[in-house]
């Protein structure tokens, strides 16, 4: 294949899972086994664009809970501050790759309001293309988020590794003709990368 793009997922692939989530659980005022799965289970919406508001008042419906906007903003600086601690290990991959000359782009399913503190990480500066489905609209596996990341990187889909810890995105990605490997850790995939010749 020759030197081509990897193409990272964030959320836990990048970064640890976030050690937030408990304490939103407590503005709620419920345990986080309640909480958990309404955080869940309306994150789509949020990552395909809707605002924070929305996404915290649609969590404080699933459990019963009214959500005003001074707490939408202590959640949303809450969320954004959990999801960006990485992980040492990717860190240490993403510095190789880069040294290496691999062009390195992002392609995450977070809100917009995650995104913006991305882009002022000192990290990201590793990417040369940070691709953010609550700034696009739509999402992982959707066929139209691999069309708008291989045209913001001018690309074709053969030319891409894209790693993500979820099944369902692989299969996204896959279908859309890129080449796709499960995450598994940095260290899991060193060998992979080492076979294509990007380490």
């Amino acid at each position: 294949m020759g030197r081509s793009w990897v193409v990272f997922d964030y959320g836990e692939v990048l970064s640890r899972r976030s050690a937030m989530l408990p304490k939103h659980a407590e503005v709620y005022g419920v345990p986080p086994e309640e909480f958990e799965p309404a955080y869940w289970k309306v994150r789509d919406a949020y990552d395909r664009g809707q605002p924070d508001l929305d996404y915290w008042r649609a969590v404080g419906a699933e459990l019963g809970v009214e959500v005003d906007e001074k707490t939408s903003a202590a959640l949303t600086e809450a969320d954004i501050s959990g999801w960006l601690e990485l992980d040492p290990g990717s860190l240490v991959l993403l510095d190789e790759l880069a040294e290496a000359g691999v062009p390195l782009a992002l392609l995450s399913n977070a809100p917009a309001s995650f995104a913006a503190a991305v882009r002022e990480q000192t990290w990201a500066r590793r990417f040369r293309h940070l691709v953010f489905s609550g700034e696009l609209g739509v999402a992982k596996p959707d066929a139209e988020i691999w069309a708008a990341l291989l045209d913001q990187l001018g690309a074709s889909a053969a030319d891409c590794l894209f790693l993500d810890d979820r099944q369902v995105n692989i299969d996204g990605a896959l279908r859309a003709g890129l080449d796709a490997e499960l995450w598994a850790g940095a260290t899991a995939i060193r060998p992979r990368l080492r076979e294509l010749g990007l380490l």
